[in-house]
This record gives C-alpha cells, sequence and structure tokens, in this order.
C-alpha cells in the first residue's frame, strides 16, 4: 500500500477523482480515500496544514492503513536563488527548522530520540519520483526540505533558514512526515511544487500559483505510480 498525503484539498483532489474502486473514512480530523490508482492500490490523505496534523495523519496511515512506503506531496516556497516557482523539489533529506533546544546545548532542529536534525529520505522512492517529474518535462532539484509551523513570507526569516540548514525548499508538513515516518521504519519521499519565493511577495504569489503547482505534483505521481504499476506486472 502506497500512502500519499497532502496537506490540502487542491494538493489531492487531482489525485483523489482518479482513484477506482474508493473507500473513504474520516479519522481524527484527517480524511482518508483508499482504493486503485492505475490499478496500484494506494491510501490518499488529506491531514491540513502544519507538522501536527502531518505527524497525526503520517501514524494513521500507518497503524490503520498499513502503509508500508508514503509520500507527502504539496506546494512549497523556494529557499534558493536556483529554485523558481513552478519547480519540482524532491528532498533528499528533511527538517524541522522551528525545533528549538538550543538553550540546553542542542543544535537548532535537533530531534531528541531521533538524535538527528536531518532526516534522509528514502533512496529508491525519491529517485524514482526524480525521474518521473523529468519524464513530465519538469525542472528539478534534489536538496533539503526544511518544515515549521509559519508560512514563510519574510526575506530574512528565508535566508536564515536557508543558510542554517541548508534547505532549498520550505514548506509545513515533510518534516514532520518523515519525522514519523523514521520512527516507525516506514521509507518515505518528500515531492514539492514551488507555488513562491517565501519572501515579501509570497502573499501574492501562493494564490497565484499554487493550482499549478498543485497540478504539476499530481502530474509527477501519476508517472510514479505508472512505473508501480509496471514494476508490479513484471511479478
Amino acid at each position: 500500500m502506497i500512502g500519499i498525503i497532502g496537506a490540502m484539498d487542491i494538493e489531492i483532489d487531482g489525485l483523489k477523482n482518479k482513484i477506482e474502486k474508493s473507500a473513504g473514512e474520516n479519522i481524527a480530523g484527517c480524511g482518508f480515500v483508499c482504493g486503485l490508482l492505475d490499478n496500484v492500490m494506494v491510501c490518499l490523505a488529506k491531514c491540513g496544514p502544519g507538522k501536527v496534523n502531518a505527524a497525526l495523519c503520517a501514524q494513521i496511515m500507518i497503524d490503520r492503513f498499513k502503509a508500508d512506503k508514503i509520500i507527502n506531496i504539496g506546494v512549497g516556497c523556494s529557499l534558493s536563488t536556483g529554485v523558481s516557482i513552478k519547480n519540482i523539489v524532491i528532498a533528499d533529506d528533511v527538517c524541522q527548522y522551528d525545533i528549538d533546544i538550543t538553550a540546553l546545548g542542542e543544535p537548532m532542529g535537533y530531534i531528541n530520540g531521533l538524535n538527528e536534525i536531518k532526516i534522509k529520505t528514502d533512496p529508491e522512492i525519491s529517485e524514482k519520483l526524480a525521474r518521473a517529474a523529468v519524464s513530465t518535462g519538469e525542472k528539478i532539484h534534489r536538496g533539503t526540505v526544511a518544515s515549521g509551523d509559519t508560512f514563510i513570507a519574510d526575506e530574512a526569516m528565508k535566508k536564515t533558514i536557508a543558510e542554517r540548514f541548508g534547505a532549498i525548499c520550505g514548506e509545513m508538513e515533510g518534516g514532520a512526515v518523515g519525522h514519523v515516518c523514521r520512527a516507525n521504519g516506514v521509507p518515505f519521499a518528500v515531492l514539492r511544487t514551488v507555488s513562491d519565493g517565501g519572501d515579501g511577495a509570497a502573499a501574492l504569489d501562493y494564490p497565484a500559483f499554487k493550482k499549478i503547482a498543485a497540478e504539476k505534483s499530481t502530474a509527477v505521481i501519476l508517472k510514479y505510480i505508472e512505473t508501480e504499476k509496471n514494476q508490479l506486472e513484471l511479478f
């Protein structure tokens, strides 16, 4: 079972409308729809924005729906001059930029329990997503995706996160999904399409580009699912 998590309707509706033989369930405020996507069994979920919502959804996805891999999809902001609006970012790793226990001597972003700052994504899933994105004609980037419970719309904040974590993309869920998956030993990947620059213009760019960005993420996931279908048919 492939679990796919998005924060908002606009990020998952393009996939939801293509699921066949579907069954839906709402648990703890998260909406889940399971069924066949191009004859591949998936469970699609809308978690709502933010790290707690994303973590809650990911744990339910693992416990209730037995997902053996999870892909977090959606939109994000650019934290790098080389990453432009409508580009695709595939995370090599994720972090949570707003975990701050520096007063106790730990570095910014340090996750107690996991004892690390950056959580690596699954290389096989990430590579397949990258190839799927390239095959749809998209410009892609690989690197660190930074998550926090703030919509980044400030040049100074953007610069701080980029410099501190070497991040190229910012958003609000991927780090939490990665945290839960890492704790449960479940492979995961994070795919983002850039909707804004994370700067003073973000509040205007985001509503203007979020639909286009979400559609691009959907196209990449559908291409990825096609490769999974082909692999399943070999056995």
